[in-house]
């Protein structure tokens, strides 16, 4: 067993090394396999550890080329987890893809009712214009709803490092090796020249 396979999954799942060991022992040496193992661990405890209060964190900040700026509030439960370099980095790449992907809400449950229901209204005549199978409506237009939303709500967006995870799962991946609480508490947005309400 490569002593370097061992650190390396350490580093990318934030597990001891006896952990790291065994999981590559199961794996018979499939580093891939072994990753897949810690993480799939690491996120059940994430899961865990998402019902215990975050009070502490930081505010974070990004400036894209002096023409879109971001703050966004991330809290976690320690200050001491606050001031650690995977947080801070957490809370940087969270500025930059608020700024690079412009959501609008953190969580579906920030989402104004009446907007929910305005844009399941307007879709739903849509596919009863397009005469789609009446049977089929509702499924259809719930799914429309969801990607609709998804590009909105920060949490369901694809991660812009890495499109194959959202955002909420990068983040799980974070509470997994810090073993604490994370949450966006919020954001702000602003861009050189855009109107607001």
């Amino acid at each position: 067993m490569d002593f370097k396979d061992i650190k390396r999954l350490r580093e990318l799942t934030g597990v001891g090394i006896t952990d790291a060991k065994k999981a590559l022992v199961e794996s018979k040496g499939d580093f891939d396999k072994a990753l897949q193992a810690m993480r799939k661990k690491g996120l059940t405890k994430a899961e865990k550890s998402s019902e215990r209060e975050a009070r502490a964190g930081i505010i974070g900040n990004y400036i894209h080329d002096s023409r879109i700026g971001v703050l966004v509030e991330v809290n976690c439960e320690t200050d001491f987890v606050a001031r650690n370099e995977i947080f801070t980095d957490l809370v940087k790449n969270l500025a930059m893809h608020i700024a690079a992907s412009n959501p609008q809400y953190v969580t579906k449950e920030d989402v104004p009712k009446e907007e929910m229901e305005s844009v399941k209204k307007e879709l739903m005549e849509k596919a009863k214009l397009e005469k789609k199978p009446a049977d089929m409506i509702e499924k259809i237009v719930d799914g429309q709803v969801k990607k609709y939303f998804q590009e909105k709500i920060l949490l369901d967006q694809p991660y812009v490092k890495n499109p194959d995870q959202d955002i909420a799962t990068y983040i799980k991946e974070n509470i997994a090796k810090l073993g604490e609480n994370i949450v966006v508490k919020r954001f702000s947005r602003m861009a050189l020249g855009e109107v607001t309400n």
